[in-house]
């Protein structure tokens, strides 16, 4: 096996792919609640929040910052995941 330096390696690109509805309960797990306790916080119904959890149904404008409220997060976290990876993890 030949050595390698440290010039023979590029750097990886972070690529984490998530879903609104992984980051949705990712947050809520995060912060140690359950479906229905996310439910009376943001005033969404449990069985909406695990539709929303599963990609079940379209999350829309209205949902997002009554979760974003109940998170204490920006809406941007939760509706562009994609980009707001890193505020995820500081949001917890």
């Amino acid at each position: 096996m030949r050595d390698k330096k440290y010039s023979d390696f590029v750097q990886a690109k972070s690529r984490v792919v998530l879903t609104t509805g992984e980051v949705i309960r990712m947050l809520r797990e995060l912060k140690g609640w359950t479906q229905e306790a996310l439910a009376e916080k943001s005033r969404i119904s449990a069985t909406n929040i695990s539709l929303l959890e599963n990609d079940k149904v379209e999350i829309g404008k209205r949902r997002v910052e009554q979760l974003a409220g109940a998170f204490n997060v920006h809406p941007a976290i939760i509706m562009f995941p994609e980009y707001e990876a890193l505020e995820i993890k500081k949001a917890a």
